[in-house]
């Protein structure tokens, strides 16, 4: 029995010493599970990185329209409402060029409600954000001016502002409204002939 059990030994030994290579694949093998796994977690720990980064990313884009929404939400029915101050504006230039109307006393009282309203109006838009862009004499800009008409003006700069249509409006850094302006331009070489000949005369007489 004895000499049976050592033969058995003897066998597996053999069996050992004639495949070492199977001893070696089976240790390659596991060294491969592990690193694979090393690998997976290392994937895995990316794609939580990454999926973490779009959450923030949509969370700001999600913050950000949040305020814009609360900053500007009436954003188009502040420029409706210009219309009315528009509408005042042009409702007194008309009473006012009203030859009937002239120099009466009910004219004069409804200017000044017209005028009370107004300036209310304009009250309103301030503690909203919307202020009236200043045009007159300053550079024309695309950004707050629409040039509707160039006016011929040796005294000014081109390009400078000498009309205002229309008052344009911004309401905190963005544009509501562009200003409708008339900007100066350099007068004709025949005009400014005529306008020298006309100072000319003009001295002449004096002296």
């Amino acid at each position: 029995m004895m000499e049976k059990d050592q033969n058995i030994n003897s066998d597996e030994n053999n069996i050992k010493q004639e495949n070492p290579k199977n001893e070696e694949f089976k240790d390659d093998k596991k060294k491969e599970k592990v690193l694979t796994t090393e690998e997976k977690n290392i994937e895995l720990e990316d794609k939580l990185t990454r999926a973490f980064a779009e959450m923030e990313n949509q969370r700001r884009r999600f913050e950000k329209e949040k305020d814009e929404a609360f900053e500007y939400g009436g954003f188009s029915f502040a420029r409706e409402t210009l219309n009315l101050s528009d509408n005042l504006e042009r409702a007194k230039e008309s009473l006012k060029n009203d030859e009937s109307l002239k120099n009466s006393e009910s004219l004069k009282k409804t200017l000044e409600h017209l005028e009370i309203i107004h300036k209310d109006i304009l009250s309103i838009f301030k503690k909203n954000n919307i202020e009236p862009i200043n045009s007159i004499n300053k550079k024309l800009d695309p950004n707050y001016h629409q040039a509707m008409m160039e006016i011929e003006d040796d005294e000014k700069e081109p390009g400078t502002i000498v009309q205002e249509i229309q008052k344009g409006f911004l309401m905190k850094d963005r544009l509501l409204r562009p200003a409708l302006v008339g900007v100066s331009k350099k007068a004709s070489k025949k005009e400014t002939i005529n306008k020298v000949d006309k100072e000319n005369e003009e001295n002449k007489e004096k002296n």
